[in-house]
């Protein structure tokens, strides 16, 4: 029997492939969804797999076979930690945890305001502050502004910087965060107006997520529970 905690996780699988897939299309890369998997059949843009399990047991043949492992990089995210994948030339590069906050547990208070990106200005402005001063905006590209179930979310600091963020992904039945970020790492500061954020956008959806290690600790800090484990495999 299919409990609820792994429907979450089934749902949070779901939603951060889609969000890979919006990603990938906004760099001109179509990626396909199969019974098994979401794949695209070149390299994703940096820091996205090519394919994301979506389902558990997945074939580990028939799903490498829909990726390109000729180029370097290619990468798999094990949505539920069940693979294998030495066989086919990789090696496990980090493990996480999916994490859950219910639609019903309370907003946060911030002291930030905020808004969702909705020009390339302030999307630049919003990846500038992402990327810390390194200068590496390119994975979001204004692409992203056309895509209607991507918000990308800032925090700004009352002279109008942004200095904390993410992205809201919205699915049927959850809403995804990555990409959470504050400026000095701070992310005890950036949970609370993302939250805020989410929370009144999409009131009536639970909101899903990845984190692993100190940033684990602090999605918990702030509500979420860990509902279950996930791999990223890297090949090569």
């Amino acid at each position: 029997m299919t409990t609820p905690k792994q429907l979450l996780v089934q749902a949070a699988a779901r939603n951060n492939a889609e969000w890979c897939a919006a990603m990938s299309r906004s760099h001109g890369l179509a990626g396909e969804f199969g019974a098994q998997s979401w794949a695209a059949p070149a390299r994703t843009p940096p820091y996205y797999p090519d394919a994301v399990t979506l389902v558990p047991g997945a074939d580990p043949a028939a799903l490498t076979a829909r990726i390109d492992t000729t180029a370097p990089g290619a990468s798999v995210k094990d949505s539920f930690a069940d693979l294998d994948l030495t066989a086919e030339g990789f090696q496990v590069l980090f493990e996480a945890q999916w994490i859950h906050r219910p639609a019903s547990a309370p907003a946060l208070a911030s002291d930030l305001a905020w808004e969702v990106a909705s020009t390339p200005d302030t999307l630049r402005a919003w990846a500038l502050a992402w990327a810390d001063g390194d200068g590496n905006t390119d994975p979001f590209r204004t692409e992203l502004l056309d895509d209607p179930a991507t918000f990308v979310l800032a925090g700004h600091s009352p002279d109008g910087r942004v200095v904390a963020g993410a992205v809201a992904s919205r699915s049927t039945q959850v809403v995804g965060i990555s990409n959470v970020f504050a400026l000095d790492s701070a992310l005890d500061a950036a949970w609370p107006v993302v939250l805020d954020a989410v929370h009144r956008l999409f009131p009536t959806l639970p909101v899903v997520g990845y984190e692993h290690g100190a940033d684990l600790a602090v999605a918990i800090r702030h509500g979420f529970e860990p509902i279950g484990p996930l791999r990223i495999w890297l090949h090569g």
